[in-house]
């Protein structure tokens, strides 16, 4: 064995010996304790000298064997939870956009306005074959439709009336969002306190929000539609109001709204309230507070096909009071007269001619809608907020 350089510290009477060996570790020599009375800070001069351990000291010395392994096994076990821990930080990082908006109101309809659009253009196709089997006026099926309108109009006539849709959803869906969330948000009681209402918040809400976008936006929901059905009459949106006004007057823009209306309290109400109720349940079955992209357009699709199916008959109602006097068709005073002269025209089934294609629609729609809507939400945020 080599020899090891072997340092002395001297305070006051006693020293402390350390002598380090690379092989075997660190020995700790002639431990003194000073003398009683305390410890006084008289301190001698450091010492240096090489020496060689001899068998005495071997034996007579405390030691601590394989001292530098355990070192190195200590660092490695720190080392790499300091690693794993520099790797979640970064993962939790990640690539998140987001934008800082102050006023939560405008947070909440520019997310809506997001939604609105993206989820019409998606489906645009099959609301225009919607729109068509519920008027009859491309055939009685969704292939006959489809096929006359690719033979008319190619791809085109597919998305014919998206440019209005969307002019016209946009506003609609972030106002129906805006109130949605606003009522809801109001009338929700706090933790501890007893329900301000008797009906679930959503449910009122829902229909707060559906009846104010209606109202608001009608007249463009009536011009897109005879835009759509309505082939060459129309160069486009402002001419098709300026005809419609000039040549029917101005109450044609409201020609509808009473079903509309109608239509839309069960349906807005039964759709929020389906989202909000399977939103508490999906919390409550997996147990986390947090819902991704795909559960929540799973949400929002199973909700928009219940609130969809349960309503059908008055948006039928509805379409055929908006088309008007098109192709020498009956004009209809108010909606149970629509509704009586379907069923006896077509009977019970032409309540629900296009039910198919509309849930196609709606389903995807809602769950694209209320999915676009919540990822919004997180990318517009309050200053100093991350969520």
């Amino acid at each position: 064995m080599g020899c090891v350089k072997r340092q002395q510290i001297s305070i006051g009477n006693n020293e402390t010996t350390l002598m380090a060996n690379s092989n075997l570790g660190f020995q700790i020599k002639s431990l003194n304790y000073p003398p009683h009375g305390g410890l006084f800070a008289s301190i001698g001069q450091n010492s240096s000298t090489n020496i060689c351990p001899s068998n005495s000291e071997e034996t007579n010395s405390f030691k601590v064997p394989y001292m530098d392994l355990y070192l190195k096994y200590i660092n490695s076990i720190v080392g790499s939870e300091e690693e794993e821990k520099e790797d979640n930080k970064k993962k939790k990082k990640g690539l998140k956009l987001k934008i800082k908006v102050g006023n939560p109101s405008l947070r909440r309809l520019i997310s809506g306005a997001v939604a609105g659009a993206v989820s019409r253009t998606a489906v645009a196709p099959l609301e225009t074959i919607r729109t068509h089997l519920m008027v009859g006026s491309s055939g009685h099926s969704t292939s006959e439709v489809f096929h006359d309108i690719m033979k008319t109009d190619g791809w085109n006539g597919l998305f014919r009336g998206n440019f209005i849709n969307v002019i016209r959803v946009a506003p609609s869906k972030a106002i129906e969002l805006f109130i949605y969330d606003s009522v809801n948000k109001k009338l929700t009681p706090k933790a501890g306190e007893q329900p301000k209402i008797p009906i679930s918040p959503s449910f009122i809400a829902g229909a707060c929000a559906g009846v104010s976008s209606t109202v608001l936006m009608y007249p463009l929901e009536l011009v897109k539609t005879r835009l759509t059905i309505q082939r060459g009459v129309y160069s486009g949106i402002v001419d098709a109001f300026v005809k419609i006004i000039r040549e029917e007057g101005p109450g044609e823009l409201y020609r509808g709204l009473g079903p509309s209306v109608i239509g839309v309290i069960p349906y807005a109400a039964s759709n929020y309230f389906a989202y909000d109720t399977l939103r508490k349940a999906y919390r409550k079955f997996f147990k986390q507070e947090k819902i991704g992209n795909i559960e929540t357009l799973l949400i929002g699709s199973l909700a928009g096909a219940i609130s969809s199916s349960a309503t059908f008959p008055l948006e039928v109602a509805r379409k055929h009071m908006q088309a008007g006097a098109v192709s020498n068709r009956e004009v209809y005073k108010n909606v149970l007269h629509a509704l009586a002269s379907i069923v006896e025209q077509e009977g019970i089934q032409g309540l629900y001619r296009g039910l198919g294609p509309s849930c196609l629609k709606l389903v995807p729609a809602a769950g694209i809608s209320f999915m676009c809507y919540e990822a919004c939400k997180r990318i517009l945020v309050e200053d100093g907020d991350e969520a």
